[in-house]
């Protein structure tokens, strides 16, 4: 094999190590941003031992408030619908007075 074409395996092999050394760099990129998240997080929720647990229950409690509301607004949202019923009706049939 005298010739000057290079063996199929050898550029297949060098394909390889360029994804490889591609995905090692990706890789580092997600591990930098994976621990940065983790410090972000360390800094939120507290050193305290028992600082996630407190923001949980704050976050059930403020979910528990944002319910209540949203069934208040649905009951509203519900009376007002049948107003407009109403008024439809009333317009479609002439209404009183007509």
């Amino acid at each position: 094999m005298a010739s000057g074409v290079e063996r199929p395996d050898i550029e297949a092999l060098r394909e390889l190590e360029e994804v490889v050394r591609h995905f090692e760099s990706e890789l580092a990129s997600w591990r930098r941003r994976a621990l940065s998240a983790e410090s972000r997080l360390a800094e939120v929720s507290g050193d305290e031992p028992g600082a996630q647990g407190v923001r949980s229950q704050e976050l059930e409690e403020e979910n528990r408030v944002l319910v209540q509301r949203l069934q208040a607004a649905k009951g509203r949202l519900g009376e007002l619908l049948d107003r407009l019923r109403f008024l439809d009706q009333q317009q479609g049939n002439g209404g009183p007075g007509r």
